[in-house]
């Protein structure tokens, strides 16, 4: 494979896909820098645990630094679950997220956005969806798994060994809806938005961003 020279921002949850996102960019040449949004209260302390280890683990099998920063992200699931039509819910979180990390990125001096998405896999992940999520974001987004399926990635995190923690148990994300979106319309989301303090709830998670390893 070619290999570059970029420094580039993985959104990393404890789930599968993520850090094979990170890990396949990691091993084309890219600085990546780890960003996970804890979602507490809507989650427990076992997806932070999860995520140090995952951490450690990309460490050891690409090699290189690899740090980790944690963002606050669970009053911001608060708020868009207070103002928002319940079935976006997943879909306005998963853009906040992407805005936090590109004002971590261009704090951090970083050039892009890494996201583990696998087109249809989940509802956040059609095509619909993710051009809602990202329509206004306005920066550079890089998906390495977009045409994987499933049995592909779990292949190689089993391969890298970041598989194994990825399903260790933790408590499931207590905002999400009963039906979430999946034909998201950008306009509505954009609506949506205008309904909450979107660009300081932005703000003050990039603010609050902190280097956890």
């Amino acid at each position: 494979m070619s290999s570059f020279n970029v420094r580039l921002v993985s959104l990393v949850s404890g789930g599968i896909d993520s850090p094979v996102a990170a890990y396949r960019m990691a091993m084309l040449g890219a600085d990546v820098v780890l960003l996970h949004m804890d979602n507490r209260p809507h989650t427990d302390d076992r997806c932070i645990e999860k995520v140090k280890r995952i951490a450690e683990r990309l460490r050891t099998v690409t090699g290189k630094d690899v740090p980790l920063y944690a963002a606050p992200h669970g009053g911001n699931q608060s708020i868009i679950k207070k103002s928002c039509d319940n079935s976006y819910q997943c879909v306005l979180c998963k853009g906040l997220m992407m805005h936090v990390a590109k004002e971590f990125a261009i704090r951090n001096n970083c050039s892009g956005i890494v996201m583990g998405d696998s087109l249809g896999q989940v509802a956040s992940q059609t095509l619909r969806n993710i051009r809602s999520e990202s329509s206004d974001l306005g920066f550079p987004v890089v998906r390495p798994l977009i045409g994987s399926d499933k049995l592909e990635i779990e292949a190689t995190a089993k391969e890298i060994g970041t598989y194994e923690l990825s399903i260790l148990p933790e408590s499931p994300c207590g905002a999400l809806p009963l039906r979430p979106m999946t034909e998201a319309e950008p306009s509505k989301v954009l609506t949506l938005r205008s309904m909450m303090n979107f660009s300081e709830m932005v703000k003050d998670s990039a603010d609050s961003a902190k280097r956890i390893q």
